[in-house]
């Protein structure tokens, strides 16, 4: 697995090369924004670790730019930040972020924070260009099918909207990432969006009714108060 770290104090940078690949873990260092684009176009990493203050790109732009372009290997951001403030968590989780780790830490915990996020596409991995595939979902697109798994291993036939399938596919296309709504809104109605950002609440109520076991504790859609939603659907 291929990692990027991008992080401007020398120090740091090297103390996290230097965990991270003795955990087996092929590392490359980026001092600033502007470095870890370049880099990123070039050498597709798995994992981006991503320090949030930088000089001439801060890790905010660096991960929306990232987000807002996206490539075959669409890789897991664990963001680094020193303030460990809300705001900062839900303003980089609201940009694309997977995860976040406050400074200072420990080696461990970096590792520890790392192997759960590469181990994310370990389990949801996509099948094939055009499946998504989870435990208890499997989206076709190229059929327009989205089956869910029963417990008897027979498969239930979702009937979706186009606007459901679609939001069903955008979540399982990237398992545990947080979207806020305006990430939804780019994401299903692109420019022809008019009107107030909260209609995402609706569809989710929607789709949640088709696909939750208690609407009132979603399994499946989660909402994450302050920033958005995700899709999770863990191996038991």
């Amino acid at each position: 697995m291929n990692i990027l770290i991008v992080e401007d104090e020398l120090e740091i940078a090297q103390l996290i090369r230097e965990t991270l690949e003795r955990e087996s873990f092929v590392c490359q260092i980026a001092s600033d924004g502007l470095a870890a684009l370049e880099i990123f176009k070039r050498q597709q990493p798995d994992l981006i670790i991503l320090d949030l203050m930088l000089p001439k790109l801060d890790g905010l732009e660096v991960c929306t730019r990232i987000r807002q372009n996206p490539t075959p290997k669409d890789p897991y951001i664990l963001m680094l930040t020193a303030k460990g403030e809300e705001i900062d968590r839900v303003i980089g989780l609201s940009t694309g972020a997977d995860d976040y780790l406050v400074k200072p830490f420990s080696p461990i915990e970096l590792v520890a924070r790392v192997r759960a996020l590469l181990r994310r596409s370990l389990r949801h991995g996509v099948q094939s260009k055009n499946i998504y595939q989870t435990q208890h979902f499997t989206v076709d697109l190229d059929r327009h099918i989205a089956t869910r798994n029963l417990e008897n291993e027979a498969e239930e036939t979702l009937e979706l909207t186009t606007l459901e399938f679609n939001l069903l596919s955008t979540f399982m296309s990237y398992p545990g990432r947080v979207w806020s709504r305006n990430q939804l809104i780019d994401k299903l109605w692109g420019n022809d969006f008019f009107g107030d950002e909260r209609v995402v609440d609706t569809h989710i109520r929607r789709l949640r009714k088709k696909i939750e076991p208690d609407t009132a504790n979603p399994t499946f859609i989660k909402t994450v108060v302050g920033v958005g939603y995700k899709f999770e659907d863990s191996q038991q």
